[in-house]
């Protein structure tokens, strides 16, 4: 396994990283390797739907609300 080390991020990053980990029961560290994670699949899936990746991010960060949606045409 590689190492990576971040240097200069600022506080608020740092907090806000270190607040959503915690409400995860994880480790900063493991917060960060997730999010890189979940960041870097959802990008090489270009297949995906706008819908489809916002709610694998709001599903992977624990939160989140079903939505019915509506049936839509296709666009000439």
């Amino acid at each position: 396994m590689n190492d990576l080390t971040i240097m200069g991020l600022d506080k608020d990053l740092m907090a806000r990283l270190a607040d959503r980990a915690a409400k995860q029961g994880r480790s900063i560290e493991e917060e960060a390797r997730d999010i890189l994670r979940i960041t870097l699949y959802q990008e090489s899936d270009t297949s995906e739907s706008l819908v489809d990746a916002i709610q694998a991010r709001v599903k992977a960060a624990g939160i989140g609300v079903d939505f019915d949606l509506p049936s839509r045409d296709k666009i000439r």
